[in-house]
């Protein structure tokens, strides 16, 4: 009996073994991999609720998961010094489509924010969350460290550009979004406080200007209905108040699964993209956005420990930048829907529906076990 259980244990040992190599083989960080698969498929069951159970919306969403999770394995297999290569070519066709979106830009709801090329309608704003720390990473990685002044102000303009691009549109969640990462690059690769201090104040100075002159009526509306959501309860104010009601209503346990009231009822606008996670808190409370914020944590966890142990200062800068962008497009979303931010339109990763917007975040995964399964090349001398 004791051979028996030994000889049963050595197979399963070698099963796993092999397994782990095949991982291996295919670039997958497994401790990664698993929290984002688990998050797509907890994601799928709030949007059949949040969507009104339609079929047409799931299979949708399920076609975009398949997609996205295929271009992650694709982009794991590429090696850092590639990514470093092509960064900057990759920032310049990104640049080009944006402006191609000024002028030959599909509009909806008032926004001009995608390409049709006939065959696939996208926005390029989303290739640009990968575009902008990959350039960035690429430019500051080539310089001394901590940067001085003029490799500073080029890194600048290059996070200034594709953003305001993007706010034209407007798309001021996106912008921002596009802006931190840079932002990110630039801060961890050791920025100066005194240069810090004149970012801050630049940003102070640009307050004014840019509520005059860059925001457009809606935006300031939504920025002054957070303050004080009540005074148009119908208008501006509805899709605060009604996400604080879902949020609200959950309690701990949550009203069931498709019995929200606020998402069932459609007295919450966007509950299958933007405002999702109200869906969640209603319907499955406390405890399920807490085992939401578990999965989330996990992946930010992990990607900090992928950028520890990242081999090259291009590595490091860019991972660190992907999972900063990572984090501050859930804090945005959080403190949208809880009315802590005005409602500027940004996703719930992972979560929300969403075609364009699942592929970028992916390819960013992909990216992360890129550099978490990297190895140095070691050369041999003759």
């Amino acid at each position: 009996m004791s051979h028996d259980f030994e000889r049963v244990s050595q197979v399963s040992s070698r099963d796993l073994g092999s397994r782990i190599a095949v991982l291996r083989f295919l670039h997958i960080d497994l401790w990664l991999f698993i929290p984002l698969a688990a998050l797509s498929m907890a994601g799928l069951v709030v949007l059949y609720s949040a969507s009104g159970q339609s079929e047409v919306m799931m299979t949708a969403q399920i076609r975009n998961l398949f997609v996205a999770f295929f271009v992650l394995l694709l982009t794991a297999q590429l090696r850092v010094e590639t990514l470093k290569i092509v960064s900057p070519y990759i920032f310049a066709i990104g640049v080009a489509l944006l402006i191609g979106v000024a002028f030959f830009g599909v509009g909806a709801k008032g926004a001009q924010r995608w390409l049709n090329l006939g065959f696939i309608r996208f926005q390029p704003s989303e290739i640009m969350k990968v575009a902008m720390p990959l350039a960035v990473a690429w430019w500051l990685s080539k310089k001394a460290l901590p940067p001085s002044a003029k490799p500073l102000v080029i890194a600048a303009l290059m996070v200034a550009v594709p953003s305001l691009l993007i706010l034209r549109q407007p798309d001021l969640g996106t912008s921002l979004l596009v802006a931190s990462s840079g932002l990110a690059v630039i801060y961890m690769a050791g920025i100066q406080w005194r240069y810090i201090l004149s970012l801050l104040i630049a940003a102070v100075l640009s307050i004014w200007p840019a509520w005059v002159f860059v925001l457009k009526d809606y935006q300031k509306q939504r920025v002054l209905t957070l303050f004080n959501p009540e005074s148009d309860r119908l208008g501006a104010g509805w899709n605060i108040i009604q996400s604080k009601t879902a949020i609200g209503s959950g309690g701990w346990e949550g009203l069931g699964w498709t019995r929200g009231s606020q998402a069932q009822l459609d007295f919450l606008p966007e509950g299958h993209t933007d405002f999702i996670i109200a869906v969640l808190a209603e319907e499955f409370g406390f405890r399920g956005v807490s085992l939401l914020f578990l999965l989330y944590a996990a992946i930010l966890l992990r990607g900090l420990a992928i950028t520890w142990n990242a081999q090259s200062s291009f590595a490091r800068l860019l991972a660190g930048a992907l999972v900063t962008t990572f984090f501050f497009g859930l804090v945005v979303n959080l403190g949208m829907v809880s009315g802590l931010l005005p409602v500027v339109g940004v996703p719930l990763p992972m979560v929300s529906y969403g075609g364009t917007a699942m592929v970028s975040m992916m390819v960013a995964f992909g990216i992360l076990m890129a550099i978490s399964t990297d190895k140095p090349v070691t050369r041999t001398m003759r």
